[in-house]
């Protein structure tokens, strides 16, 4: 008798709660809307090349269409291709903010006190397929010159470093946001990642292979736009194909006081170990 009771007072429990919001199915349509774009030099149109990482160009949405949330948590950061573009196929219709950091000036700026100098960023409705596009003022130009040389399994490349930003111009936009520093602008190191995926950077490199030729103080500014010789370390065996790019950053964080200093990249280039 007690436990058909029992039973009894389970059931009429389960009845109770199944009839509750609590227990009905989520019916909500899946996120299936998407954002697309790319980040481009505004001085010269070319795509600005970076790491498919956290070193890399971060992009970071926050949706603003909630009601009655003043200070809506940003969606999960997400980082561009090695070519400067982007794309997020996971996202509900809606209105959102969008913001990028990388290895160029910052679009959001503000002094000390908080106060905005500047606001590049974008604000998007998001429906179906959204394009975007961001034009910027990337820190420094990369270039790889001539072609490589291969001996012994090592493999010797002349990188170019140049400013893609005017030390002037520089000066103008980060000096207002306050604790200004002149080595800021010092070039820190040149790197030759090496690896055997064509998405060759910083998270997909051969630590057997890359190297890094790193500078003190303001020591590169006489090499700004000159030829800088850098080889790679290890022997790489013979035969097989391989994917180099070199890189470069100044001594500036991007955000400012985040401690990340982002590279700006060459193109990657293949190169065969005879």
């Amino acid at each position: 008798m007690k436990k058909t009771v029992f039973y009894t007072l389970l059931c009429a429990i389960a009845l109770t709660f199944g009839a509750c919001d609590l227990f009905k199915l989520d019916n909500y349509d899946e996120p299936a809307e998407t954002i697309q774009g790319v980040v481009v030099d505004v001085a010269t149109g070319e795509p600005v090349l970076t790491d498919q990482g956290s070193e890399g160009i971060r992009v970071r949405l926050t949706e603003l269409s909630w009601t009655g949330v003043e200070t809506p948590d940003h969606n999960p950061d997400f980082y561009c291709r090695p070519d400067g573009t982007f794309r997020n196929t996971k996202l509900f219709k809606g209105t959102y903010h969008v913001r990028i950091d990388g290895p160029f000036i910052p679009l959001i700026r503000e002094d000390d006190r908080g106060v905005p100098l500047a606001d590049e960023s974008q604000t998007v409705e998001i429906s179906g397929v959204t394009d975007v596009r961001f034009e910027v003022q990337p820190f420094l130009k990369v270039e790889l010159l001539g072609n490589p040389v291969v001996s012994n399994g090592k493999i010797s490349v002349q990188v170019r470093v140049s400013r893609a930003v005017s030390d002037a111009d520089f000066r103008s936009k980060i000096e207002p946001m306050g604790s200004y520093d002149a080595a800021f602008l010092n070039v820190t190191d040149i790197q030759l990642f090496v690896s055997y995926s064509s998405s060759v950077g910083y998270r997909a490199r051969d630590d057997r292979w890359s190297s890094k030729i790193e500078y003190a103080g303001s020591s590169f500014n006489s090499l700004l736009g000159a030829p800088v010789t850098i080889q790679s370390t290890g022997t790489i065996p013979s035969g097989r194909t391989v994917f180099i790019r070199a890189a470069s950053r100044i001594n500036y964080d991007t955000p400012a006081g985040s401690g990340t200093k982002r590279w700006n990249y060459s193109e990657p280039l293949e190169v065969i170990i005879p």
